[in-house]
């Protein structure tokens, strides 16, 4: 901890349950979210607060607070009679000053940051509150934490500091029940009064329950153990985590740790990155969040989808491209779906549950002693493998487009399949509307980054009023988005495995929706799989409504496995016609999300993609079929630098998917506006017109014996014959072996009966040994 208590100069909060300071008049400002703060409020409860705070029973338990705070630990905290002490200051002295600069530099080695002042806020061996009654003279637990805000004239950071088993309860009692109600740590921007709305402010939430509290004081983003540091007003209008993750200190596990991290992930504490991330009360959670979710998923046969597109390829017009045929049928004849039980896979790496709930994130990380060797299994069939010294990584061959875990052919069309689930209350309608195993497809013209989304059965009391939420599909048009150059799409980055959590808050009557998608990567049919929850209120919109959505910009921002973006969007709403008249007025809403995946850390080489893109979504187009109980979203995407549109040097036909390009084909962009087309791999032409390859009957014997070869647009897969099955490489085919007891049928090679025993151990396996008296190895015994 940086020096503090009244030897320092600090002054002292009175004592008490739920106290502020008088108004801490800054020498500096303090940057936050982008806008100057000149003066400050300490709090008994964990928080320093931008604004003057409200009691306590208005916002413990909440998160984001109306009035603006920083929050190092906000509980329900109680400082009477003794039990700890709340000391803080402003501190300009050199050597102050340089301690902070210290830390910060250690977690932004770039940095030029020069402090001119820092605020110092120290609480010391503080209680949780407890109720009247209760033995005040019993042992408790207290904590100690420290937060100092160091600032200058254009920017300011903050650190966040634990000691050592500092942290020895991360929960408080509730006043108004019998819950214990976790701490926050995190950033909330104070929300903006409107004449008729309150418009909430941006939040950053770094750990919200038992567990991620518990491991502050053990981790770190800053290469200290219990050091968090934080960007948190410059230019920017967000908060900014540091990126060094090498923990200097050795944190031997005690038995806690070990019961954690027992669990099937890979989990290493020493590397938890803070996230920056949007997510909702713990209110939202339910009980079911805790279980991983195994759905069936209908899978349109490919050739199915070849016949449905071919006439998406070229330049659509805005006819075609607004085409229904366009769309997937999510309710398709049953000849065309099959279904197939996916079963959730092997954990290796992140337990998606454990980010939903606690909002740490457990990167992609091997242990010391994994390399290429015998870890080839975990890269991508078309991705190279490279050891580091302290593990692997991956990373996909020319030609194909992924993190090396996963890749998929460059410019190939893509298809992902999926289950929806909820329950949204619409309006004022007391009655939620509940869904269950409702049908998500979409198909994705890669080289065009056009992104076509149909869920079914969405009922007609609900389906209107879901049109403004092009996102729920968007997140597939950000993933195969148009790559400018040197800039990545979500699957480039992430694989295609990840969580997102969104937040949406409809700014009329602040209607929340949550969305909860999981991406399980690509299925043995080569599709991508989503799982979808959303659940909330919205309002209303009329049956026979039509929804329109201007083009947009978002940008996203990429820090250690996570990414985070927030937006308002607006929407006009035409209601069906009366008297010849059709009325229209415009709705608005706030967007928020928080997605976590998988990196490789053991790769530093600069080749990643800026840490701010901006991905620029155009011809949104959304549909409710009131008959088919279809709703339908479209849309244009293409991620690439910060741009307020003014300027023209990125608008090649590559980027722009204006090109003629064949589906099948990967648009390459020259100079200007010039490009060509290159047929994507596994298909043939000149770019313009691109045929499959078929791999079958080109390359005979190409399975191996015992296999038949199914050739697929743009691929083929090897079949095992009937009785065999495919080895442990994954490709040979051997017999399927049945089981068979040797023993009990005398095939056994024992020696006779009166001199060994046949012992049957399962399968077809047994042992031979001799009886007493008798010596040799079962088989032939003397």
């Amino acid at each position: 901890l940086l020096p503090h208590g009244e030897d320092c100069g600090d002054a002292v909060l009175e004592p008490g349950d739920d106290v502020h300071s008088a108004a801490l008049e800054l020498s500096t400002a303090l940057r936050f979210y982008g806008a100057a703060v000149s003066s400050i409020y300490v709090t008994t409860n964990g928080i320093i607060a931008v604004n003057e705070p409200s009691s306590e029973e208005k916002y413990l338990g909440q998160f984001p607070v109306s009035f603006g705070a920083i929050a190092p630990f906000m509980a329900d905290l109680d400082t009477t009679d003794g039990r700890g002490n709340v000391y803080y200051r402003e501190d300009s002295s050199s050597d102050v000053l340089q301690l902070a600069s210290d830390y910060i530099k250690s977690g932004f080695p770039e940095t030029t940051f020069d402090p001119s002042s820092v605020v110092i806020v120290t609480w010391k061996l503080v209680a949780p509150f407890q109720a009247l009654g209760e033995d005040h003279t019993l042992e408790e637990k207290r904590n100690t934490f420290q937060a100092v805000l160091a600032s200058s004239d254009s920017s300011s950071y903050a650190i966040f500091l634990y000691p050592e088993d500092s942290l020895q309860f991360c929960s408080t009692y509730s006043k108004n029940g019998d819950e214990n109600i976790p701490a926050m740590v995190g950033f909330s921007q104070a929300s903006t009064n409107y004449y008729f709305w309150e418009k909430p402010g941006s939040y950053n939430v770094i750990a919200n329950d038992e567990d991620s509290i518990r491991n502050l004081y053990k981790s770190s983003n800053a290469g200290k153990q219990g050091v968090w540091v934080f960007e948190i007003g410059s230019s920017s209008d967000s908060v900014v985590p540091a990126k060094i993750s090498k923990i200097l200190e050795s944190v031997e596990p005690n038995e806690e740790d070990q019961e954690m991290t027992s669990k099937t992930f890979m989990s290493d504490y020493g590397s938890t990155e803070i996230t920056q991330q949007y997510i909702t009360s713990s209110t939202d959670s339910t009980e079911e969040d805790q279980h991983l979710v195994t759905y069936s998923a209908p899978q349109l046969a490919a050739e199915d989808f070849l016949t449905s597109y071919q006439d998406v390829t070229g330049t659509p017009s805005t006819e075609s491209f607004y085409s229904p045929q366009n769309f997937p049928t999510a309710k398709a004849p049953p000849h065309q779906f099959r279904i197939q039980q996916f079963p959730p896979q092997p954990p290796q790496v992140i337990d998606v549950e454990e980010f939903d709930e606690t909002g740490i994130v457990f990167r992609y990380h091997t242990d010391v002693q994994e390399t290429c060797a015998n870890n080839r299994h975990q890269c991508s069939v078309h991705a190279i493998c490279k050891d580091y010294p302290n593990g692997f990584c991956c990373s996909c061959i020319t030609g194909y487009k992924g993190n090396g875990r996963q890749c998929v052919a460059e410019g190939s069309p893509q298809r992902v399949n999926g289950k929806v689930r909820g329950r949204i209350f619409v309006g004022n309608n007391p009655v939620p509307v509940v869904f269950e195993n409702t049908d998500l497809h979409s198909y994705v013209v890669m080289n065009q980054g056009r992104a076509y989304t149909a869920i079914s059965t969405i009922p007609e009391t609900l389906g209107y009023s879901l049109l403004p939420l092009a996102s729920i599909g968007g997140i597939i048009g950000w993933m195969f988005a148009v790559e400018q150059q040197g800039y990545k799409n979500g699957f480039s980055i992430t694989g295609g495995e990840f969580t997102r959590q969104t937040e949406v808050t409809f700014l009329s009557n602040n209607e929340k929706l949550v969305v909860k998608q999981k991406f399980s990567g690509i299925d043995e049919h080569g599709h991508l799989t989503i799982s979808t929850e959303m659940e909330g209120r919205i309002p209303k919109i009329p049956s026979g409504a039509s929804v329109h959505i201007e083009p947009y910009t978002e940008l996203y921002h990429t820090s250690s496995s996570v990414i985070t973006s927030s937006s308002s969007r607006e929407y006009t709403v035409t209601e069906p016609e009366r008297d010849g008249v059709a009325s229209t007025y415009m709705g608005a809403y706030q967007w928020r999300q928080t997605i976590s995946f998988d990196e490789c850390i053991h790769d530093d080489s600069p080749h990643s993609a800026p840490a701010t893109q901006q991905l620029s979504v155009d011809s949104v187009f959304v549909l409710y079929n009131r008959d088919e109980q279809i709703l339908r979203y479209a849309m244009s995407n293409s991620i690439g630098p910060i741009n307020d549109g003014s300027a023209d040097i990125n608008r090649n036909p590559c980027y722009t998917g204006t090109h003629n390009c064949d589906t099948n084909a990967v648009c390459r962009p020259g100079t200007g506006n010039r490009f060509f087309c290159e047929c994507s791999i596994g298909f043939r032409g000149d770019g313009n017109a691109c045929y499959d390859i078929d791999e079958c009957s080109e390359q005979p014997g190409l399975c191996g014996s015992n296999a038949d070869c199914n050739n697929q647009p743009g691929t083929y897969r090897c079949e095992c014959v009937g009785g065999y099955q495919f080895a442990a490489d994954g490709w040979t085919c051997v017999a399927v072996e049945h089981e068979v007891n040797h023993c009990q049928r005398g095939t056994h090679s024992c020696d006779i009966p009166q001199r060994a025993r046949c012992v049957y151990t399962g399968g077809s396996a047994y042992i031979c040994t001799c009886l007493p008296g008798f010596s040799g190895d079962g088989r032939v015994c003397e």
